[in-house]
């Protein structure tokens, strides 16, 4: 094995550069989901529908809910 963290069998032939790089220049955010969570949510779009719902159901959309964990 080489000396870097790319393994031979990774195989990037299909790949498009910059596919994501707009994406980024925008701003990415990332939220890591428990696994209680991930049972009822597995991608992005049931999340954002669910938080949408739930800013909904809020009614004051200027306002905005803190919980620590």
């Amino acid at each position: 094995m080489h000396d870097n963290d790319m393994l031979e069998e990774y195989d990037f032939s299909n790949g498009i550069r910059g596919k994501y790089a707009e994406q980024y220049k925008e701003g990415v955010n990332i939220v890591k989901l428990d696994k209680d969570v991930v049972k009822f949510f597995s991608d992005a779009k049931s999340v954002n529908e669910a938080l949408r719902t739930l800013i909904k159901l809020m009614g004051d959309k200027n306002s905005s809910i803190f919980v620590s964990s």
